[in-house]
C-alpha cells in the first residue's frame, strides 16, 4: 500500500462491514503550557498498544463539560505534571515547592470525585497518584525527605530504582512479583492514602510508590512513569483497558434491562428535609446516586418501628401522629411530594409495565412498600387502602411479634400466623399486594405458603447456611419458596452476611450465589435494605450498584441470568400477584 494514498487506506478500512471493534474510550487528562493544551505521546499511544481508544480531556472545570465527558468514557487516565496547590489540601505553600499549574488543578480533582462516584476505573501516573489523594481524601507531601533518588538523570524508558509490593494487591496480580524496577520523575508523592485506598507499593526508603481502592473499585494510582517503560509498562495499561471493557459491558446492560431495589428505607429520612436532587451526604439513594450507579428503579418502604410489650406505637414513632396507619401515609405523602418536586426525572410505578415504561421514557422509579403490617392497624379495609395507594408488598412484621404473625426475633405469641393473619394474607391476596416474609419466624414463614394462594416474597434477606441468624433463611426455607414460586433477594446489612469482621461485595455474590445453587436463578434477586443498615465496602450506596453487574459479569452470568437476577423474577412474581387481582 502507497503510504501517501489517502484512498488505499480508505479502502483498508472499508474491507470489512462498517463497524469498528468496540474498544474502551479512556479519557486522558492533558497537561497545559503557555496557552496550549498538551499530552506526551507516550500516554495515548500506550492506550492504543493496549487495546483502548484514546480521548484527550482538556483541564475545564464546567461541569456539564466534565459530567458528559463522564459519559461518553469508559476509562481515566490521570497523567503526570506540575505540582497541586497545597491550599488544596488546607495547608500552607513550602519554601520547597516547585512550580504548580494552577490551570489543572480543579478540573482534574472535580473529574476524578466525579469519576470515583461514577464507578469508573482509574490509573493515576505521578501527579495522577497525587490527584487521587488530593481528591479522595488523602494528602500529599510537598517535598519528599528521602534517602533514595526518585528523580534521574537516566533517559526515561530506564529504571533506575525498586518498589516493593504487597502480596495480597492488584499490581502484584499484574506483575506477579514482589520487587519491581521503575523509573522516577519527582519530588511529592502521597503521605497520607486516606480511607479509601491502601498502599500496596514503597520504595526502599518508605516512600509511597503505589495504592489502590479499598472499596472494590478499580481505582490504581503509581509514583514512576510505566507509560516509558515499555512493555513493563504497558501491563499496567492493559489491565485499565482491561478494566474499562468490563465496565463498558456494564453499561450497555443496564442500558438494556430493568435494574430494581426491592428495599430501601431511605423515606424514614424525607420528614427530615432531605434534598433528593441533591446529592445528599444524609441518605443513601438520591437522584444523583441513582443515576451515578445507574439504577433505574427503587421500592421504597414505610418502615414502622414494632413497640414493646407494654408500649403503643405513639411511643416509638418517630414522628406525632394519630397511629400506624396515619404514619405509613405520612411516609407515602412525603414520598409523594419528592416526586412532584422532581417530576421531570423521577415516578411512581405501581407495576411492571409503569416501571417499563418509565425507563423508556429516560425516567427513574419508585415503588411504594410497607414494612411491618403494623401499619394495617387491625384494620383489613386499610389493606385496600394501602393497594389503591399503590403499595406493592406488605413485610408481615418487624423485629418483634405484631397481630399478624410471629417475628424472627419475637417471643413466639401466635406460634406462626395468627388468626387475623390469615385473614391479612388472604385479603391481600384479593388485593394485588405480595405478602413479604423477610423478618417473619420460621413458623410464621411455613404458615405463609401455605395460606396464601400466591408466590410470596422475602424482599431483603441472606442464607441461614452462610450466616447463621435469626433473619436469615434456612436451606429448606429457599427450597419451599422456590416450590411456590417465590422470590428471595439478598440484602446488603453486614450482620446478615457475616457473623464476625466487616462484610463487603463478596459476601453478598456468595449469599447471592448459594441461593441460586439452593433455588434456582429464577428466585434470586437483590433488596439492598440501603438506609435501613444495609451498605457494605463495594455497594455502600445507590452510586455503587453497578458494581454488582460488574460481579456478576466477572462471574460470566448471561444477559438473560442477569436481568432476572435484577429484578426479572420479582417482576415475573409481582405480575401474578396484580392479574389474580384482576380475574
Amino acid at each position: 500500500m502507497n503510504r501517501f494514498d489517502l484512498q488505499s487506506h480508505l479502502d483498508t478500512i472499508y474491507a470489512t462491514y462498517p463497524e469498528a471493534n468496540h474498544q474502551p474510550i479512556i479519557g486522558i487528562t492533558a497537561n497545559y503550557t503557555e496557552g496550549d493544551a498538551t499530552l506526551r505521546d507516550r500516554y495515548y499511544k500506550q492506550v492504543v498498544a493496549a487495546g483502548g481508544t484514546p480521548l484527550l480531556i482538556p483541564p475545564v472545570a464546567d461541569k456539564d463539560v466534565i459530567i458528559n465527558t463522564l459519559e461518553h468514557i469508559d476509562g481515566l487516565l490521570l497523567t503526570g505534571g506540575g505540582d497541586y496547590s497545597p491550599l488544596w489540601g488546607d495547608e500552607e505553600p513550602s519554601p520547597k515547592l516547585h512550580s504548580i499549574n494552577a490551570e489543572r488543578d480543579l478540573p482534574e480533582l472535580l473529574i476524578t470525585q466525579l469519576a470515583y462516584n461514577r464507578q469508573i476505573p482509574m490509573l493515576g501516573i505521578c501527579r495522577g497518584i497525587q490527584t487521587l489523594a488530593m481528591a479522595l481524601g488523602g494528602k500529599v507531601i510537598q517535598n519528599i525527605d528521602a534517602s533514595i533518588k526518585h528523580s534521574q538523570d537516566a533517559d526515561r524508558n530506564l529504571p533506575t530504582h525498586s518498589v516493593i509490593l504487597l502480596k495480597d494487591s492488584t499490581l502484584f496480580n499484574i506483575y506477579r512479583e514482589d520487587e519491581i524496577f521503575v523509573n522516577s520523575f519527582h519530588h511529592q508523592a502521597v503521605g497520607d492514602a486516606g480511607s479509601r485506598f491502601r498502599v500496596v507499593a514503597t520504595s526502599k526508603d518508605g516512600i509511597v510508590e503505589a495504592m489502590e481502592s479499598t472499596e472494590y473499585k478499580p481505582v490504581l494510582g503509581v509514583q514512576w512513569h510505566p507509560e516509558w517503560l515499555e512493555e513493563e509498562g504497558l501491563k499496567l495499561f492493559k489491565w485499565l483497558v482491561e478494566k474499562a471493557s468490563a465496565f463498558a459491558s456494564a453499561k450497555s446492560l443496564h442500558d438494556k434491562i430493568l435494574t430494581l431495589d426491592t428495599h430501601c428505607d431511605t423515606p424514614m429520612f424525607f420528614p427530615q428535609g432531605i434534598e433528593f436532587a441533591h446529592r445528599d451526604p444524609r441518605i443513601l439513594v438520591d437522584l444523583h446516586k441513582m443515576t451515578e450507579g445507574r439504577q433505574d428503579a427503587v421500592t421504597m418502604a414505610a418502615y414502622l418501628p414494632q413497640p414493646k410489650e407494654g408500649q403503643n406505637f405513639q411511643d416509638v414513632a418517630p414522628f406525632k401522629v394519630d397511629g400506624p396507619k396515619e404514619y405509613a401515609d405520612l411516609i407515602f405523602d412525603k414520598i409523594g411530594d419528592i416526586l412532584q418536586k422532581n417530576d421531570a426525572y423521577i415516578r411512581q410505578a405501581r407495576n411492571p409495565e409503569q416501571l417499563y415504561q418509565n425507563k423508556h421514557d429516560g425516567k427513574k422509579s419508585v415503588m411504594l412498600a410497607i414494612e411491618n403490617g403494623l401499619a394495617l392497624n387491625h384494620n383489613l379495609a386499610n389493606i385496600k387502602h394501602f393497594a389503591d395507594r399503590g403499595v406493592v408488598y406488605i413485610t408481615l412484621c418487624h423485629n418483634g411479634d405484631n397481630d399478624i404473625c410471629d417475628s424472627a426475633r419475637g417471643c413466639n405469641t401466635h406460634g406462626g400466623v395468627s388468626a387475623f393473619g390469615e385473614q391479612v394474607i388472604k385479603e391481600m391476596n384479593a388485593q394485588g399486594i405480595m405478602v413479604d416474609l423477610s423478618h417473619g419466624g420460621e413458623k410464621s414463614f411455613y404458615d405463609a405458603l401455605e395460606i396464601s394462594a400466591l408466590p410470596i416474597v422475602c424482599s431483603h434477606s441472606n442464607c441461614k447456611a452462610l450466616c447463621d441468624v435469626p433473619r436469615n433463611l434456612t436451606d429448606d426455607q429457599l427450597r419451599a419458596l422456590a416450590q411456590k414460586g417465590g422470590v428471595a433477594h439478598t440484602t446488603l446489612y453486614h450482620g446478615f452476611l457475616q457473623k464476625e469482621g466487616e462484610a463487603n461485595i463478596l459476601d453478598a455474590i456468595s449469599h447471592l450465589e448459594h441461593a441460586i445453587n439452593i433455588m434456582g436463578i429464577d428466585h434470586v434477586g437483590l433488596g439492598t435494605d440501603f438506609d435501613g443498615d444495609g451498605g457494605i465496602k463495594g455497594i455502600a450506596d445507590s452510586s455503587e450498584m453497578i458494581n454488582f453487574t460488574l460481579q456478576l459479569l466477572k462471574r460470566k452470568y448471561s444477559e438473560e441470568d442477569i436481568q432476572k437476577i435484577w429484578g426479572g423474577n420479582w417482576l415475573r412474581v409481582m405480575s401474578m400477584v396484580q392479574s389474580a387481582k384482576l380475574k
